[in-house]
């Protein structure tokens, strides 16, 4: 299976039964421990269209995560898929965020942000990871994500 079908299946085992602030905490405090467990200097935000759920900024991270992590954050939300699949996808058909009408100062293709999906509902928030390799950011959530999905 290539990378874009393997994130397709990845985005379709990722639904949650709901999600709401209590939930958003629940995952931004899995994601701490995570990145603290392995030292990591990462920003971490969840967020909706319209507000921030949780932020959190680990030792080691500078202020140029809070501004990927808005970038990717916002991709992410517009093309509700991982920002990591919406790369290897325009980048597969040689287009660019740009070429979409969308201004690579608010927008960032880049792996890290993820979208939350509700069963029966549909993509709610995002939670981002920044501050590693791209696939390294992306994998962080997921692993968060799947932890989440799995122990309630």
């Amino acid at each position: 299976m290539d990378e874009i079908s393997t994130l397709k299946a990845e985005a379709a085992e990722l639904v949650l039964p709901a999600f709401d602030e209590a939930a958003a905490l629940d995952l931004g405090a899995r994601l701490v421990a995570l990145a603290r467990a392995g030292a990591l200097p990462v920003v971490i935000d969840i967020r909706t269209p319209d507000r921030t759920l949780f932020h959190a900024a680990l030792p080691g991270s500078a202020p140029l995560n809070d501004l990927w992590a808005r970038r990717k954050s916002a991709t992410a939300l517009v093309y509700q898929q991982s920002s990591l699949l919406v790369g290897l996808m325009l980048r597969a058909k040689g287009d660019t965020l740009a070429q979409n009408g969308l201004d690579p100062a608010d927008h960032a293709d880049h792996g890290g942000a993820v979208p939350i999906r509700v069963a029966g509902t549909g993509v709610v928030a995002v939670a981002t990871v920044s501050g590693l390799p791209s696939r390294e950011d992306h994998a962080l959530v997921v692993q968060a994500l799947r932890a989440m999905r799995t122990q309630g």
